[in-house]
């Protein structure tokens, strides 16, 4: 009997020892950056279209940048974007994001006044993005045109969907409007314009709270400028 209970002290001890484990180790999940492909037209695209929407009309100082995240929400990365649940993926219609966005009493409206709403092709980029699926993606064209740059074509385009919710309404960012023509060439006068586009010393990094621009979106600004700035 004695034999027997040594026998089954030792098994017992044997089989506590073999059934510990050390504490799990919950593996950190990866950021994965979004993958990058060729720009197709029938598609939007969070990281040049979206984002600089949101980064330039919603996620600036006093509203839903990082230092203020207004409403606990934040809108100047994708992640944060997701995390704020404003946005349904594939259901534009149930998003609240849309629904502000479009909103008709500018009490409710974003941005609020004054700064200036979307446009209704911005507003529907941005939904086009949530009814394809509101992924993390990302274009890349495979040509750059520094030849034949023009305002309307290449500078319009990125000050309306970079800069412009910051640098419009009755009080604009730095007292810099960017409403028009004269406006943004008066600010490349100054070589504030490119200045701020390159992030260069002595001036404030645009667009604000969001990605550089490409390197073929400052050189076609660049040119633009040393073309005189026209009005073309």
């Amino acid at each position: 009997m004695k034999r027997y209970n040594i026998f089954v002290v030792f098994f017992s001890a044997l089989l506590l020892f073999s059934c510990k484990h050390d504490p799990a180790v919950v593996p950190e999940i990866p950021v994965i950056p979004p993958v990058t492909v060729d720009c197709d037209p029938d598609t939007a695209y969070f990281q040049q279209q979206v984002l600089p929407l949101l980064v330039s009309s919603c996620g600036v100082a006093g509203c839903h940048d990082p230092g203020t995240a207004s409403d606990g929400i934040v809108l100047t990365d994708y992640a944060s974007v997701i995390a704020s649940g404003k946005v349904r993926a594939g259901n534009p219609g149930e998003s609240d994001l849309l629904e502000v966005l479009t909103e008709d009493d500018p009490e409710d409206r974003m941005p609020p006044s004054p700064r200036q709403p979307l446009t209704a092709q911005q507003i529907a980029t941005i939904s086009q993005w949530i009814r394809q699926g509101a992924k993390n993606n990302s274009c890349e064209s495979g040509s750059c045109d520094t030849t034949n740059v023009s305002f309307s074509n290449h500078v319009w385009p990125v000050i309306q969907t970079s800069c412009l919710g910051c640098h419009s309404g009755g009080s604009p960012s730095g007292g810099i409007g960017l409403t028009n023509h004269s406006q943004v060439a008066q600010a490349a006068a100054t070589g504030r314009l490119l200045g701020a586009v390159r992030w260069e010393s002595g001036f404030a990094a645009m667009p604000q709270n969001g990605n550089q621009l490409s390197a073929c979106q400052i050189t076609q600004i660049k040119k633009w400028i040393e073309n005189g700035t026209p009005n073309n």
